[in-house]
């Protein structure tokens, strides 16, 4: 049984960031949960900060360079995905969304996507709810019951209380194994048939 593909999507900008370490944590839980469950996982993070010029000119020349375009490759062609973004003005970040506008407006259909957010007040969590989760609607995407939002204060205590980050994280690494060892061996994309003209014309006729 070939190994599954975990891309993990990080939008943070600074350096250490609190996006990228509860992506990392989103991520070790993730693949531990599949391991527990006798799948192997390749990890593949794609850090957007270091995209951010590539990003930039392939929404104006239309074309990606290398690095971007291995990049895009490792979302399109995984069976899982985690997706984390710092929230600014109550949204996912331009970075982050600039990137997802490079995608294939087909390439997540079907995917698993589990969503995750940075921010410095609690207040900020439902913006995973009135935008992260819709826009992954919108691109067909199969996401995780639980999103994940960690708050500044949230890396204090570590979620030590059932409703801490700790256990948020726990729960939505589960569903999103389960989701990934259990998702059709398919491409997600539905092939079209294209019917030459001719072919049809014909059966005009003959009809």
């Amino acid at each position: 049984m070939s190994a599954l593909k975990l891309a993990v999507v990080t939008a943070g900008l600074s350096v250490p960031s609190s996006t990228r370490l509860l992506a990392d944590r989103l991520s070790d839980a993730v693949a531990r949960e599949l391991r527990d469950g006798g799948r192997e996982v390749e990890v593949t993070v794609v850090e957007l900060r270091d995209l951010a010029r590539d990003i930039a000119d392939n929404l104006v020349t239309g074309f990606p360079g290398p690095a971007l375009r291995r990049a895009v490759e490792a979302v399109e062609r995984a069976d899982g995905v985690i997706a984390v973004s710092p929230i600014f003005s109550a949204s996912y970040s331009g970075l982050f969304k600039s990137f997802v506008d490079v995608l294939d407006r087909d390439a997540l259909t079907g995917t698993p996507v589990l969503i995750a957010a940075t921010g410095g007040t609690a207040r900020h969590s439902l913006a995973l709810e009135h935008a992260m989760r819709p826009l992954f609607a919108y691109l067909r995407s199969v996401v995780a019951p639980t999103a994940v939002y960690a708050a500044s204060e949230d890396w204090g205590s570590a979620g030590t209380a059932d409703g801490g980050l700790a256990a948020r994280i726990a729960r939505a690494a589960g569903e999103l194994a389960e989701l990934m060892a259990h998702r059709p061996q398919t491409s997600g994309r539905v092939a079209e048939t294209v019917i030459p003209f001719e072919q049809q014309l014909a059966a005009l006729r003959n009809g």
